[in-house]
């Protein structure tokens, strides 16, 4: 498949004081085409674990439902929520066994038990855990708004600027990503979820 052909797109993940803020804008194109405008690429797997992607929206939306039925077994098993880490194993061990024949997506996979925390996935399931992370085409422009301006225990409002900034950055910049973005803010007392308008 060609580069051109791939699908881009722009997420981001923030740690702040009490939360993770996980943030993807919501265009879809292929090629020159633009496909859709109003595609969510923001998923919430557990009560307190989401996550975002960045490439192709369909393996995303395979590997966030098999993940989803997986983390609720696990859960009454063991009888109790399943951490961050876990999750972001399991789609680490998922998308290695797939290698072959990959899942085309880079995803953010936050959330909170103890302590707030964000790890990244590569195609082939490679794990990075962070305080903030940026994918898809339109990284490299909010990875420029991210490193000067995060710092730790930020404030959840704060958090929510930030990754609206940084999204809007790549955003003005990156023809595969645009209209619109969806917020998670993932807390301990469980996941809210909105979306903005781009002016």
């Amino acid at each position: 498949m060609s580069y051109m052909y791939m699908p881009g797109a722009t997420a981001v993940g923030i740690t702040f004081d009490g939360g993770v803020v996980i943030a993807s804008e919501k265009r879809v194109a292929y090629g020159n085409f633009l496909v859709s405008k109003s595609t969510k690429k923001t998923f919430q797997l557990t009560p307190r674990v989401g996550a975002a992607c960045a490439g192709l929206v369909a393996d995303m939306q395979l590997l966030s439902m098999q993940i989803s039925a997986l983390a609720k077994i696990r859960k009454m098993e063991i009888k109790r929520e399943i951490p961050p880490n876990s999750i972001a194993k399991m789609m680490s061990n998922m998308m290695y066994e797939r290698r072959f024949f990959p899942l085309l997506t880079q995803v953010i996979v936050g959330g909170i038990i103890d302590k707030p925390v964000i790890y990244t996935l590569d195609p082939l399931g490679s794990v990075l855990p962070d305080e903030y992370a940026a994918v898809g085409t339109g990284a490299e422009m909010a990875l420029g708004v991210l490193d000067p301006q995060f710092k730790e225990k930020m404030t959840e409002k704060e958090a929510i600027e930030l990754a609206k900034k940084a999204v809007k950055s790549a955003t003005l910049r990156d023809t595969f990503s645009g209209d619109g973005i969806d917020f998670l803010i993932i807390k301990k007392d469980g996941i809210t979820e909105f979306t903005e308008k781009l002016n």
